[in-house]
Protein backbone atom coordinates (compact mmCIF):
# COMPACT_ATOMS: atom_id res chain seq x y z
CA UNK A 1 0.00 0.00 0.00
CA UNK A 2 1.63 3.62 -1.21
CA UNK A 3 1.88 5.61 2.20
CA UNK A 4 2.60 9.28 2.69
CA UNK A 5 5.75 10.02 4.18
CA UNK A 6 5.54 11.07 7.25
CA UNK A 7 1.25 10.38 7.70
CA UNK A 8 -0.42 11.37 11.10
CA UNK A 9 1.82 14.13 11.73
CA UNK A 10 0.44 17.03 12.85
CA UNK A 11 0.96 19.51 10.17
CA UNK A 12 -1.27 22.04 10.94
CA UNK A 13 -0.53 25.46 12.93
CA UNK A 14 0.87 25.37 16.04
CA UNK A 15 1.69 21.87 15.29
CA UNK A 16 0.81 20.07 18.65
CA UNK A 17 -2.70 20.67 20.16
CA UNK A 18 -3.64 22.05 16.50
CA UNK A 19 -7.29 21.93 15.53
CA UNK A 20 -7.63 20.09 12.14
CA UNK A 21 -10.76 20.38 9.89
CA UNK A 22 -11.83 17.46 7.88
CA UNK A 23 -12.68 18.36 4.54
CA UNK A 24 -16.47 18.01 4.80
CA UNK A 25 -16.83 20.61 7.88
CA UNK A 26 -14.52 22.93 6.38
CA UNK A 27 -16.58 22.77 3.47
CA UNK A 28 -19.74 23.68 5.26
CA UNK A 29 -17.43 26.86 6.39
CA UNK A 30 -18.25 28.79 3.50
CA UNK A 31 -16.54 32.08 5.12
CA UNK A 32 -13.16 29.95 5.19
CA UNK A 33 -12.78 30.89 1.43
CA UNK A 34 -13.36 27.16 -0.70
CA UNK A 35 -14.64 28.59 -3.63
CA UNK A 36 -14.14 25.51 -5.50
CA UNK A 37 -15.91 25.58 -8.78
CA UNK A 38 -17.20 29.22 -8.41
CA UNK A 39 -14.23 30.20 -11.21
CA UNK A 40 -12.64 33.08 -8.58
CA UNK A 41 -9.59 32.95 -6.51
CA UNK A 42 -9.91 32.92 -3.10
CA UNK A 43 -6.21 33.89 -2.34
CA UNK A 44 -5.72 38.03 -1.36
CA UNK A 45 -3.53 39.95 -3.23
CA UNK A 46 0.17 39.70 -4.40
CA UNK A 47 1.81 40.35 -0.75
CA UNK A 48 4.20 38.14 1.19
CA UNK A 49 1.54 36.78 3.33
CA UNK A 50 1.40 33.47 2.27
CA UNK A 51 0.72 31.91 6.01
CA UNK A 52 4.27 30.28 6.37
CA UNK A 53 5.22 26.55 6.04
CA UNK A 54 2.20 25.19 8.71
CA UNK A 55 -0.55 27.09 6.62
CA UNK A 56 -3.31 25.83 4.42
CA UNK A 57 -2.30 24.00 1.26
CA UNK A 58 -3.62 25.92 -1.84
CA UNK A 59 -4.14 24.51 -4.64
CA UNK A 60 -5.51 26.45 -7.90
CA UNK A 61 -7.39 23.89 -10.79
CA UNK A 62 -9.01 24.17 -13.90
CA UNK A 63 -12.37 22.91 -14.86
CA UNK A 64 -11.78 19.43 -15.64
CA UNK A 65 -12.83 15.89 -15.05
CA UNK A 66 -9.47 14.98 -13.31
CA UNK A 67 -10.05 17.66 -11.41
CA UNK A 68 -13.97 17.01 -10.38
CA UNK A 69 -11.99 13.52 -9.64
CA UNK A 70 -9.08 14.23 -7.30
CA UNK A 71 -11.77 17.06 -5.43
CA UNK A 72 -13.82 13.93 -4.44
CA UNK A 73 -10.36 12.44 -2.64
CA UNK A 74 -8.75 15.19 -1.18
CA UNK A 75 -10.53 14.64 2.33
CA UNK A 76 -8.31 11.38 2.24
CA UNK A 77 -5.10 13.76 1.81
CA UNK A 78 -6.38 15.98 4.68
CA UNK A 79 -6.87 12.85 6.81
CA UNK A 80 -3.32 11.66 6.60
CA UNK A 81 -1.38 14.75 7.13
CA UNK A 82 -3.62 16.87 9.08
CA UNK A 83 -3.49 19.89 6.80
CA UNK A 84 -6.10 22.24 5.69
CA UNK A 85 -6.46 22.26 1.22
CA UNK A 86 -8.02 25.51 -0.15
CA UNK A 87 -9.29 24.44 -4.07
CA UNK A 88 -9.99 27.08 -6.00
CA UNK A 89 -10.71 26.16 -9.61
CA UNK A 90 -11.65 27.92 -13.00
CA UNK A 91 -11.22 28.00 -16.67
CA UNK A 92 -7.89 27.52 -18.35
CA UNK A 93 -7.65 30.99 -19.80
CA UNK A 94 -8.73 32.22 -16.09
CA UNK A 95 -5.57 30.11 -14.75
CA UNK A 96 -3.35 31.14 -17.17
CA UNK A 97 -4.02 34.92 -16.59
CA UNK A 98 -3.99 34.13 -12.64
CA UNK A 99 -0.62 32.71 -12.94
CA UNK A 100 1.01 35.57 -14.61
CA UNK A 101 0.29 37.93 -12.77
CA UNK A 102 0.63 35.92 -9.37
CA UNK A 103 4.04 34.37 -10.50
CA UNK A 104 5.27 37.38 -11.62
CA UNK A 105 4.87 39.44 -9.00
CA UNK A 106 6.35 36.48 -6.45
CA UNK A 107 3.14 35.76 -5.05
CA UNK A 108 3.29 33.09 -2.09
CA UNK A 109 -0.06 32.91 -2.16
CA UNK A 110 -0.35 29.61 -4.76
CA UNK A 111 1.78 26.00 -3.33
CA UNK A 112 0.30 23.26 -5.96
CA UNK A 113 -0.78 24.74 -10.30
CA UNK A 114 -2.94 22.74 -12.45
CA UNK A 115 -0.71 23.50 -15.42
CA UNK A 116 -0.68 22.59 -19.21
CA UNK A 117 3.00 21.69 -19.63
CA UNK A 118 2.62 21.91 -23.39
CA UNK A 119 1.58 25.58 -23.51
CA UNK A 120 3.17 26.91 -20.33
CA UNK A 121 6.31 24.81 -18.96
CA UNK A 122 9.07 26.43 -21.03
CA UNK A 123 7.63 29.68 -20.16
CA UNK A 124 7.35 29.14 -17.01
CA UNK A 125 10.24 26.75 -16.35
CA UNK A 126 12.38 29.98 -17.98
CA UNK A 127 10.57 32.37 -15.63
CA UNK A 128 11.90 30.49 -12.86
CA UNK A 129 8.41 30.27 -11.62
CA UNK A 130 8.45 26.41 -11.07
CA UNK A 131 9.68 24.46 -8.48
CA UNK A 132 12.26 22.11 -9.41
CA UNK A 133 11.17 18.42 -8.89
CA UNK A 134 14.07 16.50 -10.49
CA UNK A 135 15.52 15.16 -7.28
CA UNK A 136 11.96 14.63 -5.47
CA UNK A 137 10.83 12.31 -8.45
CA UNK A 138 14.16 10.37 -8.82
CA UNK A 139 14.96 9.58 -5.50
CA UNK A 140 11.43 8.32 -4.56
CA UNK A 141 11.46 4.32 -5.72
CA UNK A 142 7.60 3.93 -3.98
CA UNK A 143 6.75 6.91 -5.89
CA UNK A 144 7.80 4.41 -9.35
CA UNK A 145 8.75 7.79 -11.52
CA UNK A 146 9.39 5.50 -14.29
CA UNK A 147 6.33 4.14 -14.19
CA UNK A 148 4.73 7.77 -15.71
CA UNK A 149 4.59 6.84 -19.55
CA UNK A 150 7.88 8.15 -21.58
CA UNK A 151 6.35 10.81 -23.75
CA UNK A 152 4.82 12.26 -21.10
CA UNK A 153 7.52 12.48 -19.00
CA UNK A 154 9.77 14.07 -21.74
CA UNK A 155 6.96 16.83 -21.58
CA UNK A 156 7.40 18.11 -17.91
CA UNK A 157 11.01 18.10 -18.53
CA UNK A 158 13.03 20.94 -19.41
CA UNK A 159 16.76 21.10 -20.34
CA UNK A 160 17.07 17.97 -18.23
CA UNK A 161 15.01 19.19 -15.17
CA UNK A 162 11.77 17.82 -14.24
CA UNK A 163 9.19 20.71 -13.58
CA UNK A 164 5.83 19.27 -13.07
CA UNK A 165 4.15 15.87 -12.66
CA UNK A 166 1.62 14.71 -15.46
CA UNK A 167 -1.91 13.89 -14.42
CA UNK A 168 -3.90 13.27 -17.36
CA UNK A 169 -3.24 11.77 -20.83
CA UNK A 170 -5.65 12.50 -23.77
CA UNK A 171 -5.98 11.91 -27.65
CA UNK A 172 -8.42 12.89 -29.94
CA UNK A 173 -11.36 10.34 -30.55
CA UNK A 174 -13.86 10.01 -33.36
CA UNK A 175 -17.15 10.58 -31.58
CA UNK A 176 -20.19 9.30 -34.04
CA UNK A 177 -23.78 8.48 -33.64
CA UNK A 178 -23.99 4.74 -34.46
CA UNK A 179 -27.66 5.02 -35.81
CA UNK A 180 -26.55 7.04 -38.60
CA UNK A 181 -23.21 5.63 -39.84
CA UNK A 182 -24.25 2.79 -42.33
CA UNK A 183 -23.31 -0.93 -41.22
CA UNK A 184 -22.93 0.94 -37.42
CA UNK A 185 -19.05 1.39 -38.92
CA UNK A 186 -17.21 4.42 -38.59
CA UNK A 187 -15.16 5.73 -41.35
CA UNK A 188 -11.55 4.27 -41.09
CA UNK A 189 -9.73 7.27 -43.23
CA UNK A 190 -10.13 11.30 -43.24
CA UNK A 191 -11.41 11.12 -46.51
CA UNK A 192 -14.09 8.65 -46.17
CA UNK A 193 -15.83 10.72 -43.01
CA UNK A 194 -15.85 13.78 -45.21
CA UNK A 195 -17.93 11.96 -47.74
CA UNK A 196 -19.86 10.90 -44.72
CA UNK A 197 -20.69 13.97 -42.89
CA UNK A 198 -21.29 15.45 -46.32
CA UNK A 199 -24.12 13.29 -46.70
CA UNK A 200 -25.48 13.20 -43.40
CA UNK A 201 -25.25 17.16 -43.05
CA UNK A 202 -29.01 18.62 -43.63
CA UNK A 203 -28.91 21.68 -41.81
CA UNK A 204 -32.97 21.84 -42.74
CA UNK A 205 -33.43 18.86 -40.35
CA UNK A 206 -31.15 20.21 -37.51
CA UNK A 207 -28.26 17.70 -38.41
CA UNK A 208 -24.81 19.11 -38.87
CA UNK A 209 -22.24 16.61 -40.43
CA UNK A 210 -19.51 17.29 -38.26
CA UNK A 211 -18.64 19.40 -35.25
CA UNK A 212 -14.88 20.26 -34.80
CA UNK A 213 -13.42 23.31 -33.31
CA UNK A 214 -12.54 26.44 -35.53
CA UNK A 215 -11.77 29.25 -33.28
CA UNK A 216 -8.07 30.51 -34.90
CA UNK A 217 -6.20 29.71 -31.28
CA UNK A 218 -8.18 27.17 -29.69
CA UNK A 219 -8.59 24.87 -32.58
CA UNK A 220 -4.91 24.15 -33.39
CA UNK A 221 -4.54 21.36 -30.88
CA UNK A 222 -7.16 19.43 -32.42
CA UNK A 223 -5.95 20.29 -36.04
CA UNK A 224 -2.45 18.87 -34.98
CA UNK A 225 -3.87 15.47 -35.82
CA UNK A 226 -4.88 16.31 -39.10
CA UNK A 227 -1.30 17.87 -39.97
CA UNK A 228 0.44 15.02 -38.83
CA UNK A 229 -1.63 12.61 -40.21
CA UNK A 230 -1.35 14.79 -43.98
CA UNK A 231 2.55 14.15 -42.79
CA UNK A 232 2.96 17.86 -42.16
CA UNK A 233 4.32 19.64 -39.28
CA UNK A 234 4.33 23.20 -37.33
CA UNK A 235 7.95 23.48 -37.08
CA UNK A 236 10.64 21.49 -38.99
CA UNK A 237 14.21 21.43 -37.83
CA UNK A 238 13.69 24.73 -36.86
CA UNK A 239 11.83 26.32 -39.61
CA UNK A 240 8.39 26.67 -40.12
CA UNK A 241 6.66 23.74 -41.33
CA UNK A 242 3.33 25.18 -42.22
CA UNK A 243 3.69 26.32 -46.03
CA UNK A 244 4.79 22.68 -46.92
CA UNK A 245 2.72 21.21 -49.44
CA UNK A 246 1.42 18.96 -46.74
CA UNK A 247 0.36 21.28 -44.51
CA UNK A 248 -1.54 23.01 -47.20
CA UNK A 249 -3.40 19.96 -47.97
CA UNK A 250 -4.08 19.32 -44.08
CA UNK A 251 -5.38 23.11 -43.93
CA UNK A 252 -7.65 22.85 -47.13
CA UNK A 253 -8.96 19.28 -45.66
CA UNK A 254 -10.13 21.04 -42.39
CA UNK A 255 -11.12 24.16 -43.99
CA UNK A 256 -13.48 22.28 -46.55
CA UNK A 257 -15.33 19.81 -43.67
CA UNK A 258 -15.73 22.57 -41.45
CA UNK A 259 -17.47 24.90 -44.28
CA UNK A 260 -19.39 22.14 -46.02
CA UNK A 261 -20.52 20.04 -43.40
CA UNK A 262 -19.99 21.58 -40.23
CA UNK A 263 -22.78 24.08 -37.95
CA UNK A 264 -22.90 27.96 -38.97
CA UNK A 265 -20.20 30.18 -37.09
CA UNK A 266 -17.79 26.89 -36.48
CA UNK A 267 -14.84 29.51 -37.65
CA UNK A 268 -15.79 31.21 -33.46
CA UNK A 269 -16.45 27.72 -32.09
CA UNK A 270 -14.15 25.77 -29.23
CA UNK A 271 -14.76 22.39 -27.18
CA UNK A 272 -17.56 24.35 -25.25
CA UNK A 273 -19.62 25.41 -27.93
CA UNK A 274 -19.37 22.10 -30.31
CA UNK A 275 -20.30 19.51 -27.14
CA UNK A 276 -23.41 20.07 -26.61
CA UNK A 277 -24.09 20.32 -30.54
CA UNK A 278 -23.18 16.75 -30.66
CA UNK A 279 -24.90 15.93 -27.40
CA UNK A 280 -28.33 17.03 -28.13
CA UNK A 281 -28.44 15.22 -31.19
CA UNK A 282 -27.40 18.06 -34.03
CA UNK A 283 -24.15 16.45 -35.19
CA UNK A 284 -23.53 13.20 -36.69
CA UNK A 285 -19.60 13.25 -36.58
CA UNK A 286 -17.49 14.89 -33.48
CA UNK A 287 -13.73 14.82 -33.47
CA UNK A 288 -12.07 16.05 -29.99
CA UNK A 289 -10.26 14.93 -26.85
CA UNK A 290 -11.29 11.26 -25.35
CA UNK A 291 -10.20 12.47 -22.08
CA UNK A 292 -13.62 14.62 -21.86
CA UNK A 293 -15.83 12.05 -23.47
CA UNK A 294 -18.22 11.88 -20.55
CA UNK A 295 -19.73 15.46 -21.59
CA UNK A 296 -20.52 14.03 -24.84
CA UNK A 297 -22.38 11.00 -23.21
CA UNK A 298 -23.63 12.13 -20.01
CA UNK A 299 -27.09 11.09 -19.69
CA UNK A 300 -27.98 14.50 -17.38
CA UNK A 301 -26.92 16.83 -20.67
CA UNK A 302 -26.62 14.22 -23.61
CA UNK A 303 -29.73 13.26 -25.82
CA UNK A 304 -27.67 10.55 -27.63
CA UNK A 305 -25.03 8.87 -25.17
CA UNK A 306 -26.57 5.49 -25.43
CA UNK A 307 -26.42 6.16 -29.35
CA UNK A 308 -22.97 7.17 -29.46
CA UNK A 309 -20.11 5.36 -30.37
CA UNK A 310 -16.18 5.61 -30.38
CA UNK A 311 -13.20 5.26 -32.62
CA UNK A 312 -9.83 5.40 -33.53
CA UNK A 313 -8.67 9.40 -35.28
CA UNK A 314 -9.25 7.84 -39.39
CA UNK A 315 -5.89 7.22 -41.22
CA UNK A 316 -4.77 10.46 -43.25
CA UNK A 317 -2.34 10.00 -46.83
CA UNK A 318 0.39 9.49 -43.80
CA UNK A 319 -1.15 7.08 -41.65
CA UNK A 320 -3.20 7.72 -38.72
CA UNK A 321 -0.98 10.13 -36.67
CA UNK A 322 -3.40 12.05 -33.55
CA UNK A 323 -1.38 13.70 -30.75
CA UNK A 324 -1.28 11.82 -27.32
CA UNK A 325 -0.14 13.98 -24.84
CA UNK A 326 0.14 15.04 -21.25
CA UNK A 327 -2.54 17.67 -21.64
CA UNK A 328 -2.37 18.75 -17.55
CA UNK A 329 -0.05 18.69 -15.12
CA UNK A 330 0.79 19.62 -11.50
CA UNK A 331 3.64 21.72 -10.03
CA UNK A 332 4.93 23.96 -7.30
CA UNK A 333 5.27 27.81 -7.24
CA UNK A 334 8.47 28.33 -6.60
CA UNK A 335 7.66 31.32 -4.43
CA UNK A 336 5.39 28.93 -2.13
CA UNK A 337 6.18 28.71 1.41
CA UNK A 338 5.03 24.99 1.57
CA UNK A 339 6.63 23.48 -0.71
CA UNK A 340 7.43 20.29 1.30
CA UNK A 341 3.34 19.83 2.10
CA UNK A 342 2.74 21.15 -1.80
CA UNK A 343 4.89 17.88 -2.83
CA UNK A 344 3.46 15.44 -0.35
CA UNK A 345 0.19 16.96 -2.65
CA UNK A 346 1.74 15.88 -5.60
CA UNK A 347 3.33 12.77 -5.02
CA UNK A 348 -0.23 11.41 -2.94
CA UNK A 349 -2.33 12.79 -6.25
CA UNK A 350 -0.03 11.12 -8.70
CA UNK A 351 1.03 8.41 -6.79
CA UNK A 352 0.57 4.23 -8.84
CA UNK A 353 -2.42 4.32 -5.99
CA UNK A 354 -4.75 7.38 -6.64
CA UNK A 355 -3.94 7.67 -10.47
CA UNK A 356 -5.43 3.52 -10.58
CA UNK A 357 -8.42 4.35 -8.34
CA UNK A 358 -8.31 7.74 -10.75
CA UNK A 359 -8.71 5.56 -13.91
CA UNK A 360 -10.93 3.12 -12.45
CA UNK A 361 -13.77 6.00 -12.09
CA UNK A 362 -12.64 6.98 -16.06
CA UNK A 363 -10.01 9.58 -15.69
CA UNK A 364 -7.01 8.44 -18.29
CA UNK A 365 -3.88 8.87 -16.59
CA UNK A 366 -0.17 8.82 -16.81
CA UNK A 367 0.99 5.80 -15.76
CA UNK A 368 1.88 2.65 -17.75
CA UNK A 369 0.63 0.28 -14.59
CA UNK A 370 -3.02 2.07 -14.52
CA UNK A 371 -3.45 1.82 -18.26
CA UNK A 372 -2.27 -2.21 -17.49
CA UNK A 373 -5.00 -3.16 -15.62
CA UNK A 374 -7.90 -4.82 -16.71
CA UNK A 375 -10.59 -3.03 -14.16
CA UNK A 376 -9.17 0.62 -14.98
CA UNK A 377 -9.65 -0.46 -19.21
CA UNK A 378 -12.85 -1.61 -18.19
CA UNK A 379 -14.06 1.46 -16.45
CA UNK A 380 -14.27 3.18 -20.38
CA UNK A 381 -16.47 1.78 -23.12
CA UNK A 382 -14.65 -0.91 -24.76
CA UNK A 383 -14.67 0.53 -28.55
CA UNK A 384 -13.22 4.18 -26.47
CA UNK A 385 -10.53 2.17 -24.86
CA UNK A 386 -9.61 0.61 -28.43
CA UNK A 387 -9.62 4.33 -29.92
CA UNK A 388 -7.22 5.08 -26.63
CA UNK A 389 -4.87 2.25 -27.15
CA UNK A 390 -4.78 2.89 -31.18
CA UNK A 391 -3.68 6.55 -30.21
CA UNK A 392 -0.93 6.25 -28.01
CA UNK A 393 0.61 3.56 -30.04
CA UNK A 394 1.00 5.76 -32.94
CA UNK A 395 0.61 9.25 -31.61
CA UNK A 396 2.71 12.28 -31.93
CA UNK A 397 4.32 13.59 -28.02
CA UNK A 398 2.96 17.95 -29.06
CA UNK A 399 -0.69 19.09 -30.19
CA UNK A 400 0.74 22.72 -30.94
CA UNK A 401 4.55 24.12 -32.03
CA UNK A 402 6.91 23.81 -29.36
CA UNK A 403 8.30 27.07 -28.22
CA UNK A 404 8.42 29.48 -25.42
CA UNK A 405 5.28 32.13 -26.44
CA UNK A 406 3.04 29.13 -27.52
CA UNK A 407 0.09 31.38 -27.45
CA UNK A 408 1.60 33.90 -30.02
CA UNK A 409 2.58 31.00 -32.03
CA UNK A 410 -0.95 29.41 -32.06
CA UNK A 411 -2.51 32.45 -33.62
CA UNK A 412 0.02 32.33 -36.10
CA UNK A 413 -0.32 28.62 -37.38
CA UNK A 414 -4.14 29.17 -37.18
CA UNK A 415 -4.68 31.75 -39.69
CA UNK A 416 -4.82 29.57 -42.80
CA UNK A 417 -6.82 26.97 -41.14
CA UNK A 418 -9.33 29.97 -40.38
CA UNK A 419 -8.67 31.12 -43.96
CA UNK A 420 -9.76 27.22 -45.68
CA UNK A 421 -13.05 27.34 -42.80
CA UNK A 422 -13.97 31.08 -44.50
CA UNK A 423 -12.65 29.33 -48.24
CA UNK A 424 -10.73 32.01 -48.97
CA UNK A 425 -6.47 31.36 -50.23
CA UNK A 426 -5.07 29.00 -48.37
CA UNK A 427 -2.01 28.55 -49.77
CA UNK A 428 -1.27 32.38 -50.01
CA UNK A 429 -2.19 32.30 -46.26
CA UNK A 430 0.01 29.76 -45.41
CA UNK A 431 3.07 31.54 -47.31
CA UNK A 432 2.56 34.75 -45.47
CA UNK A 433 1.94 32.94 -41.97
CA UNK A 434 4.98 30.56 -42.84
CA UNK A 435 7.20 34.02 -42.88
CA UNK A 436 5.62 35.69 -39.77
CA UNK A 437 6.17 32.10 -37.94
CA UNK A 438 9.64 32.12 -38.76
CA UNK A 439 10.46 35.41 -37.83
CA UNK A 440 8.85 34.44 -34.52
CA UNK A 441 11.03 31.72 -34.23
CA UNK A 442 14.09 33.45 -34.75
CA UNK A 443 13.19 35.85 -31.90
CA UNK A 444 11.81 32.24 -29.95
CA UNK A 445 14.64 30.62 -29.95
CA UNK A 446 17.15 33.16 -28.02
CA UNK A 447 14.49 32.74 -25.00
CA UNK A 448 14.70 29.13 -24.80
CA UNK A 449 17.15 29.01 -22.10
CA UNK A 450 16.05 29.01 -18.42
Amino acid sequence: MWTLPGARRALGPAGVGATVLRRREFLRAAGAGVLAGTGALAFGGCGRAGGGPDGDLRIVLANHVWSTAIRKRIGEFEDVTHRRVLVSTMTADQLSSTYNVKLNASAPDVDVMMYRPLQEQLLFARNGWLADLTDRVGADAEYAWPDMQASVRERVTTEGRVFGVPIVTERPTLYYRRDLVPDGRPPATLEELFQTALRLHDPAAGLTGFAGRGQRNGAVSMFSSYLYSFGGDFIVDGRSGIAAPEAIAAYEYYGRLLREAGPLGVSNMSLEQITPIFAQGKAAFAIDADAVYRNFVDPATSLVGDRTGFAAFPAGPAGSRPFNIPSWGLAINAFSERRDAAWEFLRWATSPTTVLAQQRDGVPGARTSAWQDANALAAFPPDLAASMAAGSATGVPRDRPDVVQVGRARDIVGRPMVAAILGEDVAAEARDASSELEDFLARDARQRRI
